[in-house]
């Protein structure tokens, strides 16, 4: 591949965004992990569910995940119905 000057400082440059971009990730991560940690540890918090409970906050969509948790409750019930040991 042949690369001119100008080639080679755009890459440059887009390389050096990519790396502070994925730096800051990296931060947002560890801030979220230590959340998360510090908030179900206080209140004996399950983090599974407090994950979730975040994610919905994030997206307000509560009333989506309310009809699909009802949805795989019948067809789980529908499936397992006749198959309970």
């Amino acid at each position: 591949m042949n690369l001119t000057p100008n080639d080679k400082l755009k890459l440059e440059a887009a390389l050096k965004d990519m790396a502070t971009s994925m730096t800051r990730v990296a931060a947002e991560r560890d801030l979220q992990k230590n959340v998360i940690g510090d908030i179900c540890e206080e209140l004996q918090l399950n983090k599974k569910v407090f994950r979730k409970l975040a994610r919905v906050y994030y997206k307000q969509n509560f009333d989506d995940e309310v009809a699909t948790h009802q949805e795989f409750e019948t067809l789980y019930e529908t499936v397992t119905q006749n198959t309970k040991p």
